[in-house]
């Protein structure tokens, strides 16, 4: 197969029918085997129903729906885990993507061997004080903390090669840091296109002004555990060691004061609050170190989420 195309999606049933048939005749158009898969992320509206009668009509529709919204990431990972084409793109539901970008990024994957291949939108129609500039911010704060240079990391448009998507595993909300993830993965050959942004024709926006507060959070998880995942122990075993030994340096100063010049009270400085808490921490992170090392060596690092229903899977 071709290409499969992965749809996440929460109460879209108005611009399923347009999208699909605008994916199908791009499809036909070049002559590609695929299949477009759509996962409904518990949509309270009449989603699930228009994607069962678009599978009627199309057999290459394939659906998943969620028992209940587990968000953007969880509907991505479902849909990576169902995708059987060599090249896999992902867009959003609310026609704001552009189907006919999809032949290019293709060509991207296929001709110029690249792993992954991230949209970027140049030009926008988004409100520029509420989205624009503090995802330019979100952006160029991501960009250079992971190394990797993009300039619309949470684009929903992008093209993979169909081994990138089985060995990542996207969950919490990460789908924001997908380069990143397939980077930890070890695929190195990552870039980005320049695509349309058209404007939303179809129903609201999903994302308020807390996604931008979620992703720097998410930004420094994924920091963290992509460096320390595996090796709890580097991070807080270093630093309980240095807090110990600084409040070891703390008592042997207190010791040598008291027994060798007897001039105060040990217990009446503060310094020697200071040791002791030093010394409590620093063994307090030691731990946390051992017991991070005990949980990543025993962890299947496997999210479930509860499917309530499936056509063509």
């Amino acid at each position: 197969m071709d290409l499969s195309v992965v749809i996440p999606l929460l109460n879209e049933e108005e611009s399923l029918p347009e999208l699909a048939a605008w994916i199908k005749a791009v499809m036909q158009a070049n002559n590609y085997s695929y299949e477009i898969i759509m996962i409904d992320d518990g949509s309270t509206d009449n989603s699930w129903y228009v994607i069962e009668a678009l599978r009627k009509e199309n057999s290459h529709i394939k659906g998943i729906k969620f028992q209940r919204n587990y968000g953007k990431s969880a509907a991505l990972n479902e849909g990576f885990k169902a995708a059987q084409g060599e090249v896999v793109i992902t867009m959003d539901a609310d026609m704001q993507d552009s189907p006919d970008e999809i032949p290019a990024l293709r060509k991207m994957i296929v001709d110029d061997g690249f792993d992954l291949v991230s949209g970027w939108k140049k030009v926008r129609y988004d409100n520029a004080i509420t989205k624009n500039l503090p995802s330019k911010l979100f952006n160029a704060t991501a960009s250079r903390v992971s190394g990797i240079k993009l300039h619309d990391f949470n684009c929903g448009l992008k093209a993979y090669k169909k081994k990138v998507v089985k060995n990542i595993e996207v969950y919490g909300e990460m789908h924001r840091y997908i380069p990143l993830l397939a980077k930890w993965s070890g695929f190195k050959k990552i870039t980005e296109k320049v695509v349309e942004h058209r404007p939303r024709k179809y129903g609201v926006t999903k994302f308020g002004w807390n996604r931008f507060v979620n992703g720097f959070l998410d930004l420094a998880s994924i920091m963290f555990v992509g460096r320390f995942g595996k090796k709890p122990m580097h991070i807080f075993g270093l630093w309980g060691t240095i807090v110990f030994f600084i409040g070891t340096c703390i008592w042997i100063y207190l010791f040598i004061a008291k027994f060798f010049f007897a001039e105060f009270s040990m217990t009446a400085r503060p310094l020697f609050y200071v040791g002791l808490i030093s010394l409590v921490i620093g063994t307090q992170l030691f731990l946390a170190g051992f017991l991070g090392e005990l949980i990543s060596r025993n962890a299947t690092d496997k999210n479930y989420y509860l499917i309530e229903e499936k056509v063509g899977i």
